[in-house]
């Protein structure tokens, strides 16, 4: 028993001493297992897959969602007459709200706001309201005003307008602005001006003509005047012959028609005579002698020479009533003449004598006040009558709108901005690195993607300045500038479903610059390699660690990876692992 235990103790104490021989045996090297340890391992292939898939690259932006434009409005001016009070600078007693602007949509038409219990409406147009629109007022926002009216845009504040701005200020409830008080004591006064000036130029032209003795000179130009046209009236109506010469001219017209009928008669006595007598045919007589024609002869060439002298009495005649029409007429022309400067002589000395009297300067300056108080009263007229006050109509470029902000309450003073308006679609801004800028052309799709991971289509509308939102209402002024080298971008939602209560809220947004037409072979741009030849290739790994080069050409990058199609068909497909790198 004894023998046993010992024993035992004897092949502890072997096993023992072997574990801790083979221990220490463990832990030593010899040289050339420690430089056979450190060896590095043998290397191997990183590869791929090759997929077949549609690419689409992308440029993402952290976005904030808003609503578009945002646009401080002010009052151009007064509301109601100005008689009603002013804003702020304007004079008078400052104007209050009496009903602020409600936050919410705001249509064309629609009441803004009321001051002192007057309307300021909201209406469509580019122009801002910078003055009142009075009757006679022409120009661009006259235009915009009637356009708002659905009356004809001339751009004159007509009649036809006037009436217009009566029925919209009575359809919505109101009365349109007419004269107030000071406007009615104005013309009131211009009208006084206008009669005093009339009774003191009255009175000075009396005075002028009691004090000097003017009447005989008067007298001498009226005479004249008349005797100038009845000069003028006795050269328009001198005849071209008269009654005597007419009768002596009737009378030597008839002895020529008597001294043509004696040629006549003599002609046909001597044609007669010259006639042979007839002959009997039976038996022969004897021939006749000649008949004496000389009697006759002479009696035609005495009656030929009297019509002769007759036709020449005649036109000599004629020769001399033109003649005498001749100096006639001009005998009138000169009394006509003469007429003229006795009226010319008589008017310059009538004048002379009334320039004469100190009176005469009073008259001039009474003539040229009454001019002058006639030219305000007129120019008032023009602009007298129904108006729509500058602080009454709020232009906004787009509508309908909405109301985002409303900076005045009831009983405020107004002093400047009254609202925030902003267009009532939503937008999302945001910011991208210049040289993803480049890539970006408005009308790109787009896609946003929620907190919860809703993704929702948008379209990019603008970018650079384009896309600069105007600076809200208490802001500074100033939009705060992007980072340094980067964009500001502008993409409008496609649809406003469920996004009202996300305004203000940021969301990811991925801009799709570009796409294959369809599934193509894609690696990884890490697996393409240029060659020498400047070809670029792929590597595709075959079994153990052999590759084979595959001519591509490469075409869309996104994402990582890039489009690329075999050279030589067939030596490139989909499930074919490329080498990215050696390990």
């Amino acid at each position: 028993m004894r023998r046993s235990r010992v024993l035992a103790l004897v092949v502890a104490g072997v096993l023992v001493i072997a574990g801790v021989g083979w221990a220490v045996g463990s832990r030593l090297r010899s040289p050339a297992d420690e430089a056979s340890a450190r060896r590095p391992p043998k290397p191997s292939l990183v590869t791929a897959p090759v997929e077949r898939r549609k690419l689409t690259s992308t440029v993402t932006v952290n976005g904030t969602l808003t609503y578009g434009s945002p646009l401080p409005v002010t009052l151009a001016g007064v509301v109601g007459g100005a008689g009603d009070g002013a804003t702020s600078g304007m004079g008078g007693s400052p104007q209050r709200v009496t009903t602020a602007p409600d936050p919410g949509p705001i249509r064309e038409g629609d009441v803004l706001m009321q001051v002192n219990g007057r309307p300021v409406f909201a209406l469509q147009g580019k122009r801002p309201m910078y003055r009142p629109l009075v009757p006679g007022t022409q120009g661009g926002d006259v235009k915009q005003l009637q356009r708002a009216l659905r009356v004809k845009a001339s751009g004159v504040f007509d009649a036809a307008t006037v009436a217009a701005v009566k029925r919209w200020y009575a359809k919505r409830g109101y009365k349109a602005q007419e004269p107030d008080l000071e406007s009615r004591k104005t013309l009131q006064q211009l009208r006084q001006a206008v009669q005093t000036a009339e009774e003191t130029l009255t009175a000075d032209r009396k005075a002028l003509d009691e004090g000097l003795d003017i009447r005989p000179l008067r007298l001498r130009r009226d005479n004249a005047r008349r005797d100038l046209r009845t000069a003028e009236k006795a050269l328009a109506e001198a005849p071209e012959i008269t009654p005597e010469q007419e009768t002596q001219l009737a009378s030597l017209r008839r002895a020529v028609r008597t001294a043509e009928e004696q040629v006549l008669a003599a002609e046909q006595a001597l044609a007669e005579a010259r006639k042979p007598a007839p002959t009997p045919t039976a038996t022969p007589a004897p021939t006749p002698s000649a008949v004496d024609t000389s009697l006759l002869e002479m009696k035609l060439g005495n009656a030929r020479q009297d019509l002769h002298e007759a036709q020449q009495a005649v036109t000599a005649y004629e020769e001399q009533i033109s003649v005498d029409r001749d100096k006639r007429l001009e005998e009138l022309r000169k009394a006509v003449r003469t007429a003229k400067e006795a009226e010319a002589t008589a008017a310059q000395a009538l004048k002379r004598a009334r320039k004469v009297s100190p009176l005469r300067m009073k008259l001039t300056h009474s003539e040229a006040n009454l001019a002058d108080a006639r030219t305000v009263l007129v120019e008032f007229r023009k602009t007298y009558g129904v108006s729509v006050p500058a602080g009454e109509i709020v232009f906004l470029p787009k509508l309908p709108a909405r109301i985002d902000k409303a900076e005045v309450k009831p009983g405020d003073t107004i002093e400047g901005k009254v609202a925030t308006v902003t267009g009532s679609a939503f937008a999302v801004s945001g910011s991208v690195e210049a040289k993803e800028a480049k890539l970006l052309r408005p009308g790109q799709e787009a896609s946003m993607e929620t907190t919860d991971g809703t993704r929702l289509p948008a379209t990019l509308t603008a970018t650079g300045e384009d896309a600069r939102l105007a600076p809200k209402e208490g802001d500074s002024g100033e939009q705060d500038e992007p980072e340094s080298g980067s964009v500001p971008i502008l993409l409008t939602p496609g649809s406003a479903k469920a996004l009202k209560s996300l305004v203000g809220s940021s969301l990811t947004v991925r801009i799709s610059v570009g796409s294959t037409e369809g599934q193509v072979l894609a690696v990884p741009v890490a697996a393409v390699i240029t060659s020498a030849d400047g070809r670029p290739r792929v590597r595709v790994a075959l079994d153990g660690d052999r590759t084979r080069e595959v001519e591509v050409r490469t075409g869309l990058t996104a994402d990582g990876d890039v489009e690329v199609t075999p050279v030589r068909a067939g030596r490139l497909k989909e499930g074919d692992r490329v080498v990215v790198s050696d390990a």
